[in-house]
């Protein structure tokens, strides 16, 4: 097949090319990617002049420009979205812009060049907050709590509904917090490790005690393969990790991998409407598909912690410019943001 990959310059995007292209010979992928903060060609460095990889910068919501960027190609695989909780509540409509009218446009186009299989990289947060002891499968009911979460949740009922209205032949994937080389460090884990590399304060929200389940990057885009493969179309499904941590747990197993103190942890003003925990039952595409992850959590952090530890260039370059007042806005003046925050939103009603 000749793939066409949205956001394939980001962390899960830029990781599923490489397992491509590495376990799938008779595959060629075309990385769609539009390079926003997030977007980093260094993530594919290795790759950039592979005979069976091509790039194209892109807006997922240009329609003439994804048209004609996925002509010939025979699939697609839809990791392209602004995913950063924190971005989405002081900035919702870029990501009402990027989440959902950027999956109607790419499932336009789809239509229009016949593709024949459609994958559409979703997330946990739809299901919303998870009661303590309870796994959620794909039928149960969506109840999303932020508006990354929501505009998330809407792009997979836009994709229903074209496999109900018109036959399309797509599938949706929601997956548990993923970590793993090449995570951009606003998210949690990537956070926590960089900050205690460098013996910053790692900021955990409101009491720190939210459960996640936690999916190596390598065993997400196994999973992701293997629903493009053999999926069944119009299906869901979940793609879980096994350990259910609360975040506080996880930065303390950060601390001890990098042989720092526990006195680098700050508690920091939570989040509006966080949720307390997230779990996945990955039931089905276990026994459909034959897919469980196979990297521990313990085996997987090692690693990761080395190669933050072992890639210094990539760091210092995604921390430079916009992060640097990103971080100083969202951690180090949170109580103001917030406050700054919950002013605006009453003075728009």
């Amino acid at each position: 097949m000749k793939l066409f990959v949205t956001g394939g310059a980001g962390f899960i995007g830029s990781n599923f090319i490489h397992h491509v292209l590495d376990r799938a010979p008779e595959h060629t992928v075309v990385n769609f990617d539009k390079l926003t903060y997030a977007g980093n060609l260094a993530n594919l460095e290795s790759i950039a002049n592979h005979p069976r990889y091509s790039f194209v910068r892109g807006d997922v919501c240009d329609s003439a420009l994804v048209e004609t960027s996925m002509a010939g190609c025979d699939a697609v695989v839809h990791f392209a979205a602004e995913s950063h909780v924190d971005r989405s509540i002081y900035e919702p409509a870029p990501v009402i812009q990027t989440n959902v009218t950027g999956t109607f446009t790419l499932l336009r186009a789809a239509q229009r060049a016949e593709i024949s299989r459609f994958v559409h990289v979703s997330t946990d947060e739809v299901y919303g907050d998870i009661q303590p002891g309870k796994f959620v499968d794909e039928l149960c009911s969506l109840q999303p709590n932020s508006p990354y979460s929501a505009s998330k949740a809407s792009a997979d009922l836009i994709v229903r509904s074209f496999v109900k209205t018109f036959d399309f032949p797509a599938l949706i994937t929601r997956a548990s917090n993923t970590y793993g080389p090449f995570q951009f460090p606003e998210k949690f884990l990537p956070l926590m490790i960089t900050n205690a590399i460098d013996d910053r304060p790692l900021p955990i929200y409101g009491n720190g005690k939210q459960e996640r389940t936690w999916l190596h990057v390598e065993d997400h885009c196994s999973g992701i393969y293997s629903v493009l493969e053999q999926g069944r179309i119009g299906e869901i499904y979940n793609i879980g990790g096994v350990d259910v941590v609360e975040n506080v747990v996880m930065a303390r197993k950060v601390l001890k991998e990098l042989g720092k103190p526990e006195s680098l942890l700050s508690y920091v003003k939570d989040r509006p409407a966080h949720d307390k925990r997230y779990a996945l039952s990955s039931t089905k595409i276990g026994c459909e598909l034959g897919w469980k992850p196979s990297v521990t959590l313990q085996e997987g952090l090692r690693q990761t912690v080395n190669w933050y530890r072992n890639n210094n260039k990539w760091l210092a370059d995604v921390r430079a410019g916009e992060y640097q007042s990103y971080y100083k806005k969202y951690y180090e003046s949170r109580d103001q943001s917030l406050s700054g925050f919950a002013k605006s939103a009453k003075g728009s009603r």
